[in-house]
């Protein structure tokens, strides 16, 4: 557990007790704070209790004794409606911060790598750390992904933080400094919490605001946005500046070219690595990923050998294009994390004659972008709020059946596989949609699924541990 010993004595409230909240909320207690904690949801509020964590509705607080409040990153604390606690805050001048900030402000001494964008983050911080698990290197991987950053262990100048990081995290830790910053891309999503497209931009930029001279930032130059960012950096000539890319060449940077990983970071190009064999990471968008971890790890001067080999090992991240299992000539994959159009693009594309499992609570654009994928769609099998809407946008374009939820669409999608026993089958769980109509976050979908085929196939499959919508962005 980290420490907040800078915190003893100060009055700190804490809002939101999911497993990052409740984690900050023991740190701060064990280093000395005067904890006042809230979650708006009972069953959170009685656990904290019975770990002897005060208790108190932010209305009942006096904000103007109080030294800070600490708000997790599901909590809005500016739009669409800001929480009671952050506008009460506000109001008092009190700051509002978040774990990561308590992390920077520890005292723990280890190099923090942060990693950010509109997609892929989760997997780029797994594969990551799964380098320097293998080059045995130490290393506390969490943030948005896994362990809630108080839980992480205090670390002095040989260990490493491996931290994946929302834009609502971003915004929550001014004091943050890292030595390498990853921007992997940017796309519309969770626009309702930051006002816009520019106020999401701005939220993504942060990661390299208090960067200067020693430090890295590492951007990918696919999609617009990125690249004025990317462009911008170079000019400020203050760090080191790598663009990785999975489209195109960057002088003096990392992409691939065909199935082929080139490291241009020393000004001559080197084909370091064949992706084509690296079925736990298919498709363009994880060969971004893919640029960006190697090059995160060429910045900590780990032999291109050694990271080549511990990508080939990387066993894939739950719920990311998971395959779950082989019943036949039928591949199933659980993609549940992909809750918006363009990250379902990404699943489309890696797969021929696929039974897309499709739907949930829509997002803003819906399907939108996804037509050029259809050709490799036999069926689509339509579950949640969504299903009607999703089924006028499909008319015309791709066979449907609407079956509102997601049991009886796995076994429709397999029985459709089977009966056309067609090579290559694979029954996709991409819902290009949120889960909260019918499930409490993607990854207790992405279980759901799990369980749902390991029933179809009587076949016990491993999977990843899911993550508290309360206490994680997923922006």
């Amino acid at each position: 557990m980290i420490s907040c010993e800078g915190y003893a004595t100060k009055h700190v409230a804490v809002v939101g007790l999911g497993q990052s909240g409740l984690a900050a909320a023991r740190a701060l207690c064990r280093s000395g704070a005067r904890v006042l904690a809230w979650d708006d949801g009972e069953a959170a509020r009685a656990a904290a209790k019975a770990e002897g964590i005060p208790v108190r509705d932010p209305s009942q607080i006096d904000w103007a004794s109080q030294d800070a409040l600490v708000l997790s990153p599901g909590i809005p604390h500016t739009y669409p409606t800001p929480h009671v606690a952050a506008r009460m805050a506000k109001d008092a001048g009190v700051p509002i911060i978040g774990d990561v900030e308590l992390l920077v402000t520890s005292g723990a001494q280890a190099p923090r790598i942060a990693i950010t964008g509109t997609n892929g983050k989760s997997t780029t911080t797994a594969l990551v750390g799964h380098i320097l698990e293998c080059v045995d290197r130490d290393a506390e991987v969490g943030g948005n992904l896994g362990p809630a950053i108080c839980d992480m262990a205090m670390m002095e100048h040989d260990g490493t933080y491996v931290l994946e990081l929302s834009s609502y995290q971003l915004e929550l830790c001014p004091s943050a400094r890292f030595k390498v910053s990853v921007l992997l891309n940017i796309s519309p999503d969770h626009l309702d919490r930051h006002g816009g497209m520019h106020g999401y931009i701005m939220a993504k930029k942060r990661i390299f605001r208090a960067q200067g001279a020693g430090d890295c930032a590492i951007v990918g130059v696919d999609d617009e946005n990125s690249r004025e960012i990317y462009e911008e950096l170079n000019a400020i000539n203050q760090r080191v500046v790598v663009g990785v890319s999975c489209k195109e060449a960057v002088d003096g940077g990392v992409y691939v070219e065909g199935s082929n990983l080139i490291d241009d970071m020393m000004g001559a190009p080197v084909v370091v690595m064949d992706l084509s064999s690296l079925v736990n990471l298919p498709g363009q968008h994880n060969a971004q990923n893919i640029a960006a971890a190697y090059t995160v790890a060429r910045t900590m001067n780990i032999p291109s050998d050694d990271i080549v080999k511990a990508i080939a090992s990387f066993p894939g991240l739950a719920h990311r294009q998971e395959r779950l299992d082989v019943s036949g000539n039928v591949t199933f994959v659980n993609d549940s994390k992909a809750t918006n159009a363009e990250a379902t693009a990404k699943a489309l594309s890696c797969y021929e004659n696929i039974y897309w499992i499709v739907g949930g609570r829509a997002k803003d654009g819906g399907l939108n972008g996804l037509d050029p994928f259809f050709a490799s769609v036999r069926r689509a099998y339509l579950i949640g709020e969504a299903a009607e809407d999703f089924a006028v946008y499909l008319d015309g374009k791709v066979e449907v059946t609407v079956c509102g939820d997601l049991e009886a669409a796995t076994k429709a999608a397999l029985e459709d596989a089977e009966r056309e026993g067609l090579d290559g089958a694979t029954v996709l769980l991409s819902p290009a949609a949120a889960s909260f109509d019918q499930y409490r976050s993607f990854e207790h979908r992405g279980d759901a699924f799990r369980s749902i085929v390991e029933e179809l196939t009587n076949t016990p499959s491993s999977g990843g541990v899911g993550q508290s919508n309360m206490t994680r962005g997923a922006a």
